[in-house]
């Protein structure tokens, strides 16, 4: 989501009256850099400036920024920081393997500014996965004076109310009275209900998304959920009047930009047992296409499942459902599993991530650590520059620009820099007319197009 997409409707949720406005992961600045060739600390900063009456929440994982690999924690630090000196004043921080020293580590910066810190806790189902697991993570995060809310995030959205009710009451003991967060993406359908359940158990606080932006991978509406809490007798401050211009303008934006809007999944058996997030679905069936093996979708998700499970049930967020999922496309691919193993795999089972939640299947491990790769990986260890040497070697003292050279490219930041300002508006819903000229533009593969009327006449070429 590009400035120019975002921006008009920055003023009607800035007085809709949300506890907070979730703005940016890492992943986004990297898109935004790599293939919208926009400077995302510019976006960040109009953004804010549009939103005055607003907490800003930035989303942190513990240990790695923008890549799928570790992060050295000095940049971690920095990366922290920066955002908090962009405007950001909510923060929710996670870590798969709950590595909670970096967690409270990167909560501890925060609070050099005044930040709310949600401590996250990624759930998975899984054999391993048990209520005193996950209510362990919370008792090591609620102790912290620097963390303000336990956040309970579904990534999968498999939460049911048989879990629910004996789930929450552990997290919630566990809490030392701080609020319960609840995020869970309505893959399955199901998560409305799952909110609905969790707040009769003591949720106060649900992340819901403008209707044309949530359901399948996201999360529930805000227009659902606003009349389901009103339908049970709960409160809200919630200004309605301002739901409805943020959905037709988002609407008109996702349909303008060829994205999918207006999002429902359906109920599948398959989904709980691979735990995919829903945007990493999409991810899955781009790599199949690549090799032309689009039809074997079904085949990857049973794999996705079966690699889930050998390697010990890391939870499917952010970086392992993206390994799993690129380790079971390759399985199937090459036809022989683990034939071919990426580099954070080999990492992963070295523990360069963490400690894993159950043992690595022994036969699978020994197939990783005899990979080709194996070798030159377990002889480089991750490295700590401090936040000195970094600005030493990337060559500035701008921590903005420092946070951009170390995660990106130069490539591409000259690319994005030399696509000029930041583009407040959105070209393609400046009018019917440029609107025709794209989707001509979609439609008809020529290379010469010659389009009048009486008051327009455009020609394109490719």
């Amino acid at each position: 989501m590009q400035a120019g997409m975002a921006l008009p409707a920055a003023p009607y949720l800035d007085r809709t009256g949300f506890r907070v406005v979730d703005f940016s992961g890492s992943n986004q600045f990297e898109v935004l850099i790599r293939h919208c060739r926009e400077n995302p600390w510019a976006m960040m900063d109009a953004m804010i400036e549009a939103m005055p009456n607003s907490t800003i929440r930035c989303g942190m994982r513990s240990n790695a920024s923008v890549t799928f690999r570790t992060t050295p924690d000095s940049l971690m630090d920095a990366w922290m920081r920066q955002l908090n000196r962009h405007g950001a004043r909510s923060f929710w921080i996670y870590d798969v393997l709950f590595n909670i020293d970096k967690m409270l580590r990167l909560a501890a910066v925060a609070k050099e500014f005044g930040s709310e810190v949600a401590g996250a806790i990624m759930f998975t189902l899984s054999p391993v996965h048990d209520d005193a697991y996950y209510a362990d993570k919370v008792n090591k995060l609620s102790v912290s004076p620097n963390v303000d809310t336990i956040l309970l995030y579904d990534t999968a959205g498999v939460l049911e109310k048989e879990r629910l009710q004996t789930l929450l009451p552990a997290i919630i003991g566990a809490a030392r009275g701080k609020p319960i967060e609840f995020h869970a993406n309505n893959i399955l359908g199901q998560s409305a209900k799952a909110y609905l359940d969790a707040i009769d158990l003591g949720v106060s606080i649900i992340h819901t998304a403008s209707r044309p932006l949530a359901n399948g991978p996201s999360v529930p509406s805000t227009e659902i959920m606003v009349n389901n809490i009103e339908l049970l007798g709960h409160s809200h401050d919630l200004n309605k009047d301002m739901l409805a211009p943020v959905a037709e303008h988002f609407e008109r934006v996702g349909k303008a930009a060829g994205f999918l809007v207006n999002q429902y999944n359906e109920y599948d058996i398959l989904s709980i047992q691979h735990q995919i997030p829903g945007g990493m679905t999409g991810t899955l069936k781009a790599q199949l296409a690549q090799h032309g093996m689009s039809d074997r979708l079904t085949e990857v998700l049973h794999e996705v499942a079966l690699v889930r499970r050998e390697l010990g049930y890391p939870g499917m967020a952010t970086p392992f459902s993206q390994l799993v999922g690129i380790q079971a496309v390759l399985n199937v691919v090459n036809g022989e599993r683990y034939k071919i193993v990426p580099d954070e795999i080999v990492e992963y089972a070295a523990g360069y991530y963490g400690e894993t939640v159950a043992p690595i299947d022994a036969e699978v491990l020994d197939r990783i650590m005899t990979s080709s790769r194996a070798k030159d990986i377990l002889n480089s260890p991750s490295e700590q520059p401090s936040i000195e040497e970094l600005r030493k070697r990337y060559g500035t003292d701008d921590d903005d620009e420092l946070i951009l050279r170390a995660l990106m490219p130069e490539s591409d930041l000259e690319r994005m820099r030399a696509a000029g300002p930041l583009k407040q508006t959105f070209p393609l819903l400046s009018s019917r007319e440029s609107q025709m000229i794209v989707d001509l533009a979609r439609t008809i593969n020529l290379p010469l197009v010659q389009y009048s009327t009486n008051g327009l006449s455009v020609e394109m070429a490719r």
